[in-house]
């Protein structure tokens, strides 16, 4: 019996480009959930409607890299 194939999930690759500093406390915490800390710093996440909306909520901190 074949086994069944696995969906390729789609990722996006994240890239801090502002300091969370003067920030809410909530932003912050949505970066480290990124897995983002420091500035220049690339993560690359699974495309889903829940990292999507962390990324809208810090989208003035991070920057989409194609």
């Amino acid at each position: 019996m074949p086994k069944a194939k696995k969906p390729e999930s789609k990722t996006i690759v994240l890239e801090q480009v502002h300091s969370p500093q003067r920030r809410p406390a909530i932003q912050r915490a949505t970066l480290i959930g990124l897995g983002l800390n420091k500035l220049h710093k690339r993560s690359t996440l699974a495309d889903t409607p829940a990292v999507r909306g962390m990324i809208a909520k810090v989208a003035h901190l991070v920057r989409v890299v194609e």
